[in-house]
């Protein structure tokens, strides 16, 4: 049976995506502990993360560092955090969200997003409300045209696809 993030990534639930390659992509969190919160996912359905295969480790890491640039520069926090936990559902993932301190990660304050990823949850973030800016964080692709939308207040402008080391 496919994990619920394999659904999201087949389109048989809905996601709002801001990265998808060959090996990975990466959406928005649906129970959000900050706002931006994201994961980072393997299109291959592996449990736990130290089975991954070592290439694929590398690139998820790799892709999780260019999104925080990018998270880094949107939104007014001390840091972008990165956590694997992998208890949830048994498909590797990384956390990022930006953050001023670890107890802003907190799963028992994290708000259930209606829509699955896709609709606004009451009481959330609105784009009307972000500071508008615009990134530059060369290289980011992943493969969608026109630009990639981090959680609704920045469009990176791209310049070339990533390596994937080949």
């Amino acid at each position: 049976m496919s994990t619920i993030f394999t659904k999201i990534i087949d389109g048989e639930i809905p996601g709002r995506f801001v990265w998808k390659d060959d090996q990975c992509v990466a959406f928005m969190d649906i129970m959000p502990a900050s706002e931006g919160h994201l994961l980072v996912v393997p299109r291959a359905e592996i449990d736990r993360w130290p089975d991954l295969p070592e290439d694929l480790a590398a690139h998820l890491f790799s892709v999780a560092h260019k999104i925080s640039g990018a998270l880094d520069e949107a939104f007014d926090k001390d840091r972008v955090a990165l956590m694997i936990a992998g208890f949830d559902v048994p498909h590797t993932h990384i956390h990022l969200f930006p953050a001023d301190s670890m107890a802003e990660y907190d799963p028992a304050n994290a708000k259930k997003d209606r829509g699955a990823g896709c609709g606004r949850r009451e009481g959330a973030f609105h784009p009307a409300q972000a500071r508008s800016r615009r990134v530059r964080a060369g290289g980011i692709t992943g493969g969608i045209t026109g630009g990639i939308n981090i959680p609704l207040t920045v469009s990176i402008q791209m310049k070339e696809p990533p390596s994937t080391g080949q």
